[in-house]
């Protein structure tokens, strides 16, 4: 069967099936959609486990499994691993004393389903329900749930990483996660011991230029919220309770086909994705309705809602038009773009949800565009509402959380100091800084890396510190023993890229597994050399030989190679994946361009050369002209950052694609001179974040042509306002001196002029981006020149916080306590602050006068606090 006539039959089942939606949750309608995807996707192999004799609960909870599972999790996981789970489910429903109150929906939805996000399964389930199932056994559900947080609080703590969400077991291991692997682990911590539980997400925040998780879990017939491994006295608490109250869309995805009362945003084969913004914030419903240039209703128009968040316009929300070309979402009150698009033409327009309730979106553009727009985006106001906390509550709380960060610090004592990898290193003979750093890395994993560099005989061992080193800081983290052998053994060759992309088994952000023997097995020698000799033959042979699915991975999670193989079937990105997997095994250079996210493989000159698997048998030329992006220097921004001040995106069709340039890209170091780019409609969108979250954002549309050079000018749009006095405070309040030992006067510690001070939060996530921030402009804030004054709110929290994770801060800073809260008091009441959520950051002059304030959660801080201190100079 043809790659389009399963993907055709597949949409014909799914469309059938879903009429039956009411009844989603019944197993019969379950069993149906089990034996119409069996017969879909026609693998049988991987079915084996029902061959076996099973009782109705365990068969009826696999069937739950497999009839929605994503393609990867068929692949690339056994029988045996879904079963031991659906045992370990089952036993817990039975044992534990909720069990039995929990709907078969919120048990099948919400228990049940291993995969949380886009994590690597592994089993937690297990261990964690052994852990965890005496300690909650006698408590209310609801106390259920905030201990089992307070056990995630000893396990994990919040750190920054790449978006490559590590497994349950993986975060304990490194003892940190970002807030997606804090709430992966936490809900599974959660569904372990039988507690409904669902990863939220906010896809951008409308005030900040970030995105959070966190955890939804249900208790007694309501959803309450929790942040993951942060602890509150009660549920429904957390610092994100303001920033969420400015949230313009919240969801989550629910495994199977659910059929809740929220909102569903979207349905798919294999999950479901609601809407559950009104659980955090105010919202009201937009009608979009899409036209055609003659204003003709477009029916199945794709419709995007837009949110500016990190220099671009991103989809919070993606929905098609009904047959009159109407699209309806329920979000947040404040500013959205909203673009529309058939295929080929597209349109856009602003509109203010809460003020605008219908929008018509014209398709009047198509390329080529030329047009520059000016936009103002507001995000919606601040409505935070607390649930009550007794002192009480709050100080026993906050001493067991004191207890938790001990025995969480005892385990990472254990972990590799530089002193400590330097020895190591001297003992296997290898460099001690290089050893070290990837030591220092590994944390909880450090037994496998030595393990590793141990074994290796001294001749081998050079180039296993450079595989080490070839892959990610998190790799090092979770990486195997299995997986660093067997990449260790690729055959040398000799080329300059044979550790990044022939040795290096990171491809994209797929889960690392020990494919390079596998691959050199299957792959016979002679035909392994013709394909190195001739790698567009391995590009026929990848296009003809692999079915591509475009149903069953909506997540677009990465299957593994040797699961590609295998199967023979699998997504286009996965495909890529398997391509250069497979190339690396053959000797072959190979790469995901990280900027296009083209496949690629090497040349024998070095060039890279695009894996066109639609036109195989040619060498893929695609029509290129040149970029040159034009910059006049505006106020203090010198050199525009990529993600912080402007983004590029090519128009695809009809819709934008962002440019995945490094991170710490500038206009400078990559578009103030001329360089190569694809022919086609581009779209440059700049911003610049406002104190209270408003953007002044900027976009322009053109066209590259092919030999040609484009000069789009890049605008960073100024705030004509003035610094204004917005506030007083007295610059002789006394702090806590923490390295002096001294209590003295900021006015003693700053001298005159204007300063800033800040109010901290232990291990705290938006304390920690605060100080990641300010980490970020130091050179910038040492030239300004003027003092910092960090305050926790006492030696307990000050002792807490680990200030050796930020080794870049300003050395104008000096860290102390608030005594007795006065600080924190004046300021709170000063400024009418209507809660007192950390961090609060002003900048003051020693004449009492206030000119900035933030608090909470914000992402550019530091670039905040340089923008005012630009403007205000040094005294």
């Amino acid at each position: 069967m043809s790659s389009n006539n399963r993907h055709y039959i597949i949409l014909l089942l799914w469309a059938v099936l879903t009429a039956c939606n009411a009844v989603a949750t019944q197993p019969s309608t379950v069993k149906r959609d089990f034996e119409a995807r069996k017969e879909a996707l026609n693998l049988p192999g991987y079915y084996t486990i029902f061959d076996r004799q099973l009782d109705d609960d365990r068969r009826e909870a696999l069937e739950f499994l497999y009839a929605y599972m994503p393609l990867p999790d068929l692949t690339d996981y056994t029988g045996d691993f879904y079963l031991e789970n659906v045992d370990c489910s089952l036993r817990a429903r039975k044992e534990m004393p909720w069990g039995a109150s929990v709907p078969d929906r919120e048990w099948r939805h919400f228990v049940l389903p291993v995969r949380v996000n886009n994590e690597n399964l592994d089993s937690s389930r297990m261990v964690f329900y052994n852990e965890l199932r005496d300690r909650v056994k006698g408590l209310s559900m609801r106390d259920a749930v905030l201990e089992v947080n307070h056990w995630c609080h000893e396990k994990v703590t919040y750190q920054p990483s790449d978006s490559r969400t590590s497994s349950p077991l993986a975060s304990i291991k490194s003892a940190y996660g970002r807030c997606g692997e804090e709430s992966t682990f936490t809900v599974a911590a959660l569904r372990a011991v039988g507690i409904p539980a669902r990863q939220v997400y906010t896809p951008r925040w409308a005030h900040t230029d970030d995105n959070h998780a966190w955890v939804e879990a249900w208790v007694d017939g309501r959803w309450y919220f929790l942040g993951a491994c942060e602890p509150e006295a009660v549920l429904n608490l957390g610092w994100f309770n303001a920033p969420a109250s400015r949230g313009m869309l919240m969801n989550t995805k629910t495994f199977g086909r659910y059929d809740g009362p929220e909102q569903q945003l979207a349905q798919s084969p294999c999950y479901t994705e609601i809407n559950v913004t009104a659980n955090y914030a105010p919202v009201d419903s937009v009608m979009v309705t899409v036209v055609d240039s003659d204003g003709n209703q477009s029916p199945g128009a794709r419709v995007a809602y837009k949110l500016y968040n990190y220099a671009e316009f991103y989809s919070i929300a993606s929905r098609r038009a009904d047959e009159k070309g109407k699209s309806t979402l329920t979000t947040g009150r404040g500013d959205l773009l909203v673009w529309a698009t058939d295929g080929e033409s597209f349109g856009f327009k602003k509109c203010t949800v809460g003020k605008d309730r219908e929008v018509v979106v014209t398709l009047d553009h198509r390329t080529p565009v030329d047009e520059a727009i000016e936009l103002d985006i507001v995000p919606p106001v601040q409505a935070v509402a607390l649930p009550e906390v007794t002192p009480e509550q709050a100080r026993e709380n906050d001493m067991r959380k004191v207890y938790e960060d001990s025995l969480r610090g005892a385990y990472m004592a254990t972990f590799f100091t530089p002193e400590r990898g330097a020895e190591f290193a001297r003992s296997v003979g290898l460099d001690t800084e290089a050893v070290a750093k990837v030591l220092v890395d590994s944390r909880g994993n450090h037994d496998v890396v030595t393990q590793f560099l141990s074994e290796i005989p001294a001749a081998d061992r050079e180039r296993a510190l450079r595989l080490l080193q070839v892959v990610s800081d998190k790799d090092r983290r979770d990486i195997t023993l299995d997986v660093l052998r067997d990449h260790l053994a690729t055959p040398v060759v000799d080329s300059k890229l044979y550790d990044e992309y022939v040795m290096n088994p990171r491809v994209a952000n797929e889960m690392l597994t020990p494919y390079k023997a596998f691959f050199r097995n299957v792959i016979p020698a002679d035909k392994r050399e013709r394909y190195r000799a001739n790698p567009q033959e391995w590009v026929a042979w990848c296009a003809d030989s692999i079915a591509i699915d475009r149903d069953w991975n909506p997540q677009n999670l990465a299957m593994a190679p040797a699961s590609v193989w295998t199967s023979r079937i699998t997504d286009a990105r996965s495909r890529n994946i398997f391509f250069v997997a497979a190339s690396r095994s053959m000797g072959l250079p190979a790469r995901i361009d990280p900027v296009t996210e083209k496949t690629q493989y090497a040349a024998p000159d070095g060039r890279w050369i695009d894996a066109d698997f639609t036109e195989p048998l040619d060498m893929a030329v695609v029509p290129q002209g040149t970029l040159k992006i034009d910059f006049t220097p505006q106020g203090r921004i010198t050199d525009p950052q990529y993600y912080s001040h402007f983004t590029l995106s090519r128009i695809v069709n009809g819709v934008p694609v962002l440019l995945n340039y490094p991170e710490d890209a500038t206009w400078s170091s990559t578009f103030a001179k001329p360089s190569k780019i694809d022919a086609g409609q581009y779209m440059l969108t700049s911003g610049q974040r406002m104190a209270d979250g408003s953007v002044l954002a900027y976009t322009c549309f053109f066209n590259v042509e092919e030999g040609k050079t484009a000069t789009p000018k890049l605008v960073m749009r100024q705030d004509a306002s003035g610094v204004q006095v917005i506030g007083g405070f007295n610059s002789e309040n006394i702090y806590h001196d923490s390295a002096s030992g001294d209590d003295k006067s900021i006015l003693s510690t700053t001298g005159r002029g204007y300063y800033v001070l800040g109010l901290l939060s232990p291990n705290h996530e938006p304390t920690v981006h605060a100080l990641n921030d300010i980490s970020l402009m130091r050179d910038e804030l040492e030239k300004w020149g003027g003092s910092i004054v960090l305050l926790f709110n006492d030696s307990d929290d000050a002792s807490r916080m680990k200030l050796d994770r930020f080794k870049n801060l300003p050395s104008t800073v000096t860290f102390g306590n608030d005594i007795d809260g006065n600080i924190s008091r004046e300021i709170i009441e000063g400024m009418e602050l209507p809660t007192g959520d950390r961090p609060i950051f002003i900048i003051a002059d020693t004449f009492n006068r206030i000119v900035f304030l933030s608090q909470g959660y914000t992402i550019g801080l530091g670039e905040q606090l340089v923008d005012i201190l630009h403007r205000i100079g040094r005294n």
